[in-house]
């Protein structure tokens, strides 16, 4: 027995002084434990074939005491003498009292010459010791022991009736509903218990003693009378009745645990397949939203408009801002309950989760990787599909502008030319025509560039693919034909004023002079004004500060970190406004069609990237902050020797990296005392990093040094709770699974249960045991 045990004894036990002292006070006392301890000592030593009559009589020559505790021992104790002397009397008392003392109890005032003697007080006091260690220190519910776990079964047992009330070992048990409580919540056919009165105890103390003798083999060891007459009936004659109920159901009892224990079990299954089920769920939803969104973003077909484009552009900016943030946050959350979900697993000692073919964690990175790539290409396109969209514009509206402005001026050419005015005109009226004429020619040679313009604007449309190029070829070819046209009536104006000036010599000079002079201005006028019409773009603008990346320093506890990441993960959050608001300007900078910034080199795309990595590196932070926690709490690791670990986890973590490469880690175990062999660092390598990616994290350290000692349910614990059920069969019925189990737990286990194969096999046999195994994986076993 070791010390806690003995301690727990030795605090129920009393000395001699307050034996006189409680017998004193109240007489009634003594007479209830004489009739109860008697009725203890015969319900063992009639096993023997024996009983005592007088508890201080009897027990005189300690034959009798050392059979009593060879009988509820089980064990032999050394020869006995069989003398009637009192030397020898005292030598067996002695016997008996080095037993018990070897058992861890330590007797108090109580010597084997008293018990000779008779001493009435001592030989109780005795008595007492050995019920107290044998029948009551090793009542255990819930990790307590001796008085206080007896009495935490009673009011478990008895806390489903309403007039029952346990508190103690004394006044809680006078009306006798306790014991009755107690009978009928193991079996519930022995009594009637509607009938029962509050306000008769009497019967109900009787009617309890009596079924207890009768059909549960419990000899009386109270009187009804002499409980119901004494104001506080004697704490020690309660306990070792009512222990005799509980060892009387301790079957039951055991059963109950066993039960509990596997309900347990299956609660943990049932809550983790539940989590398997929602990552599958959530996995297999955001990869499809990917392969959804993945061909719009590839999908590089230019609009024929600066409207439409422009529109894609807004779809696209709805995108960033409505349709991506949600699935970031589903992305981040799918990566949190995935490590949540493994270290649950291993700290219930159960095999790691593995998703379905291609939906792990880092398939599913590797898709929103591929998406960010095309994300960031389609942007790309969109603005320098833009870009070119108002290039286009930009020459459509200049070639509308030269064109405009020559067929403005070649209004009304072709009629001019086809007069015949000259065939009434005088010399001097043909000469001034044809000084006209010729500055005609030099005003229509000036507007040979402008042609050349119009031709060579409306050849760059065609090969930037203008949307409405035919129009502006047709237009094009309009003019060039006109202005062949032009020349060739030009030509046969001037072919007929020379012939009409050989007629008409006389001409008016200055007139003709002045219509000289006065073209070649007329033509730099107009393109002059022609040239101030022209339109210009500029790509200028002021560009934001980037956010820069965050570290965070974690010193003090790990709740002290906790909340600290949650206070800066509240400021982040609070900062979201400001990143709106940028999107906002950046918007309104795009739709000025304003795309370079000689201010920066930082664009909306690296805030946005900056801005996401710091939300998911915030939340995958608090994520392993909480997991630490969980697993600190679970393996019962001292805040202090969390320190230490992470102590020699930085110590070692060469390349501050947050993980130590195999060499770092052996490094580590070998200052922290480990001296091992290439294959058991192997086989612990195989724990602590079971993908093979040569690297152990913080995660995986803890784990590893906390799980060796850890107090865990393990396969055999559940194997042998079922096989408790089961009435230690080597099958269980469905039976017996849904009369131990509740409804929900018992149908979950038939539903993957195996039907039982062996020889011993009957109708409806379950196979719990390699159902047990497959609770925790075959490598447990």
């Amino acid at each position: 027995m070791d010390h806690y045990d003995s301690q727990q004894t030795n605090d129920y036990m009393q000395p001699e002084e307050d034996w006189d002292r409680d017998l004193l006070l109240d007489p009634a006392w003594e007479k209830q434990q004489r009739k109860t301890f008697t009725a203890w000592c015969n319900s063992h030593l009639r096993k023997a074939g024996t009983q005592i009559e007088n508890i201080e009589e009897d027990f005189r020559d300690g034959l009798k005491l050392m059979l009593l505790l060879e009988v509820i021992s089980g064990e032999r104790l050394a020869k006995p003498e069989r003398g009637k002397m009192r030397v020898h009397k005292i030598s067996n008392v002695n016997k008996a009292l080095d037993f018990i003392a070897s058992k861890g109890v330590k007797l108090v005032s109580i010597g084997a010459e008293e018990i000779v003697d008779g001493n009435v007080k001592m030989t109780l006091g005795m008595i007492w010791t050995i019920i107290l260690r044998f029948a009551i220190q090793d009542i255990s519910v819930e990790e307590t022991s001796a008085k206080e776990g007896l009495l935490l079964w009673c009011q478990r047992k008895t806390a489903p009736y309403k007039n029952v009330n346990i508190q103690n070992f004394h006044i809680s048990w006078k009306d006798g509903l306790g014991f009755c409580a107690l009978i009928h919540r193991h079996r519930p056919e022995l009594i009637d218990y509607g009938k029962l009165r509050k306000d008769d105890p009497l019967t109900n103390l009787n009617t309890a003693f009596d079924v207890a003798e009768k059909y549960l083999d419990i000899p009386k060891m109270l009187d009804a009378e002499d409980i119901v007459g004494t104001a506080r009936p004697d704490e020690k004659a309660i306990m070792t009745y009512v222990s005799s109920f509980y060892h009387a159901f301790s079957g039951a009892q055991k059963a109950e645990t066993a039960a509990n224990r596997i309900c347990k079990v299956l609660a943990v299954n049932q809550e983790n397949e539940q989590l398997m089920e929602d990552y599958e769920k959530l996995a297999s939803d955001l990869l499809e939203w990917i392969r959804r969104t993945i061909p719009w973003l590839e999908n590089r077909v230019p609009e024929n408009t600066m409207h439409a484009m422009q529109q894609k552009l807004e779809d696209f900016r709805d995108y960033r801002r409505l349709h991506k943030p949600p699935k970031v946050q589903e992305k981040c959350q799918l990566e949190i309950n995935f490590n949540t979900l493994q270290t649950k697993l291993r700290l219930s000692n159960r095999p790691a989760f593995m998703p379905s073919e291609g939906r792990m964690v880092s398939d599913i990175n590797n898709a929103w990787g591929c998406l960010e790539q095309v994300e960031k290409g389609y942007e790309e396109w969109l603005l320098n599909e833009i870009r070119r969209l108002e290039r286009l514009d930009h020459l459509a509206e200049k070639f509308r502008q030269k064109a405009s402005i020559h067929e403005a001026w070649t209004d009304g050419k072709e009629a001019m030319l086809r007069q015949k005015d000259y065939e009434t005109a005088t010399l001097s009226e043909i000469k001034a025509l044809l000084k006209k004429h010729e500055a005609f020619e030099s005003d229509l040679a000036a507007h040979q560039d402008r042609v050349e313009q119009i031709a060579a604007i409306a050849q760059e449309l065609n090969e930037l693919d203008y949307y409405d190029s035919p129009s502006v070829n047709a237009r094009c070819q309009k003019i060039c034909d006109q202005w062949d046209n032009l020349g060739a009536l030009t030509q046969k104006r001037r072919e007929a004023l020379e012939r009409t000036e050989k007629l008409l010599e006389t001409i008016d000079q200055l007139y003709l002079e002045y219509a000289k002079r006065a073209a070649p201005f007329n033509n730099w006028m107009e393109g002059a004004m022609e040239d101030l019409q022209d339109t210009f773009i500029v790509h200028t603008i002021e560009e934001i500060q980037e956010i820069g990346r965050i570290s965070i320093e974690m010193h003090g506890t790990l709740e002290d970190q906790l909340s600290h990441l949650r206070q800066y993960e509240k400021s982040i959050v609070n900062y979201k406004p400001k990143i709106d608001q940028l999107e906002g300007d950046h918007q309104l900078i795009q739709e000025a069609l304003i795309f370079d910034n000689k201010h920066t080199n930082y664009t909306m795309e690296h805030i946005r990237v900056g801005w996401e990595q710091l939300l998911t590196t915030i939340a995958r932070t608090i994520n392993e902050v909480e997991n630490q926690i969980l697993t600190r709490d679970a393996k019962g690791i001292s805040q202090e020797q969390m320190n230490e670990f992470r102590a020699s986890f930085n110590h070692f973590d060469r390349k501050k990296t947050g993980m130590m490469d195999t060499d770092d880690f052996r490094a580590c175990l070998i200052s922290m005392g480990y001296n091992m062999g290439e294959a058991e660092f192997a086989r612990i390598m195989s724990i602590v990093d079971p993908n093979r990616l040569g690297v152990v994290t913080f995660q995986a350290f803890i784990d590893f040094m906390s799980r060796e000692t850890a107090d865990t349910d393990t396969a055999d614990q559940v194997m042998a709770s079922f096989k408790i059920l089961a009435g230690d069969k080597n099958y269980i019925t469905m039976d017996e699974l849904r009369r131990e189990l509740p409804p929900d737990q018992a149908e979950y286990c038939i539903a993957r249960m195996a039907p039982y194969t062996g020889p011993d096999s009957v109708p409806g046999a379950l196979d719990y045991m390699s159902f047990s195994t497959a609770l925790y994986g075959e490598s447990d076993l």
